[in-house]
């Protein structure tokens, strides 16, 4: 285990979008502690290609709850924001898809939202177009069988990391990238799903190597077809993700909130975590003991006294319903309330600032949290 009061030293954009485009503030996420800092490795040569642009073809309609395909992806399309075609990650029962709105609250949970803010909205970290050359929010691509599989070097996390090689694309999308090839830092995540073998990939600080193989600070392997998430990793181990979690299962895309249906749990970002986690969590990310702040893996859910607005937009109101329905769990440390999701040119930046900001903090509520382990 790392030094808790070890700086990942890990910033992402910190999106802020308005009606003239999408501006955005540096937030920093990646908390302390695990792969996905102590800086970035110098770059490499100029990449192998410059990033995918997101698909901008119509979305295909996800089915109905009833008869989703979940743990299964393998009808999922190909490339880089593909659509799955309504399939979902992991087993029905699983922590990320399982329905939350009747669980019991927390009892220390007031004080829990409070630190996090009562008064301050959400704030997509994700949406179209580019900002300081980059697409806005965590990129992630599909891939099949056919993918070579490369070696993978942490430099950080090895110990941490479940080895590789791994399915990784020479041109997969980076976080961060910039459309020019230009140089760039931040977290620098990288998310492949194997559709083929319902495997996702995910490395952190990732740079492309100029005989195809990558550098990452460190590394996870998800099974998508299983309850056993990681059979790799142990308790107490980090990810990609400061939380130990998967990052791609908690994304808002586009291709599902344009259904009007996103079945499963998000993820979001708090400014200061305590020094435990919470299952499905397995890290935490701060040396803060107190109680009164939130471990990695909380989850919180709108209340069900929250009325989602008429006429707010069919992608708003589909993560809004998600919210009320699956929750969002903390995975990282970063700017409050800032809800992920992957880049498309498809979301409306306008409707997502005004529609997910008109929801604040006191909109929340913490459900019982059970199992928490405190270092």
């Amino acid at each position: 285990m790392h030094a808790i009061g070890q700086s990942r030293g890990w910033c992402r954009w910190a999106v802020m979008l308005t009606v003239a485009g999408a501006v955005a503030l540096p937030g920093c996420g990646g908390g302390s502690d695990g792969p996905g800092g102590a800086g970035t490795p110098a770059q490499p040569a100029p990449p192998t290609a410059p990033p995918t642009a997101p698909p901008t073809t119509p979305a295909p309609t996800t089915p109905p709850s009833g008869s989703a395909t979940y743990g299964n992806l393998q009808a999922a399309s190909l490339g880089p924001g593909a659509s799955l075609n309504g399939a979902l990650p992991f087993p029905a029962d699983n922590a990320w898809n399982t329905d939350i709105s009747k669980a019991p609250v927390d009892p220390d949970s007031d004080a829990l939202i409070a630190s996090i803010g009562l008064t301050r909205g959400l704030h997509p970290d994700f949406g179209a177009g580019l900002w300081e050359g980059a697409p806005i929010g965590i990129p992630y691509v599909v891939v099949g069988a056919g993918q070579p599989k490369v070696k993978i070097t942490f430099t950080d996390y090895g110990d941490e990391s479940d080895p590789g090689p791994y399915p990784v694309p020479p041109n997969a999308p980076i976080e961060g990238q910039r459309a020019d090839g230009g140089p760039f830092g931040g977290d620098r995540h990288v998310l492949v799903v194997d559709r083929s073998a319902n495997r996702l990939y995910e490395l952190g600080n990732a740079v492309p190597q100029a005989d195809g193989s990558w550098l990452a600070s460190g590394g996870a392997v998800f099974h998508l077809d299983s309850n056993t998430v990681r059979p790799g990793g142990r308790p107490g181990w980090t990810s990609a993700d400061a939380a130990g979690l998967p990052i791609f299962p908690g994304l808002a895309r586009y291709d599902e909130a344009a259904t009007g249906v996103i079945a499963h749990a998000l993820r979001f970002t708090v400014s200061r975590t305590r020094r435990a986690y919470v299952p499905p969590a397995t890290h935490w990310a701060s040396s803060d003991t107190s109680a009164s702040l939130p471990p990695m893996g909380m989850r919180v859910r709108l209340k069900a006294s929250y009325a989602i607005p008429a006429g707010t937009s069919t992608e708003s109101r589909a993560i809004l319903q998600a919210l009320k329905t699956y929750g969002m769990l903390v995975a990282d440390n970063g700017s409050n309330w800032y809800i992920s999701g992957a880049p498309d040119a498809r979301w409306n930046n306008d409707a997502l600032l005004r529609e997910l900001g008109a929801v604040k903090g006191a909109d929340f509520e913490v459900v019982r949290m059970q199992g928490l382990v405190k270092p």
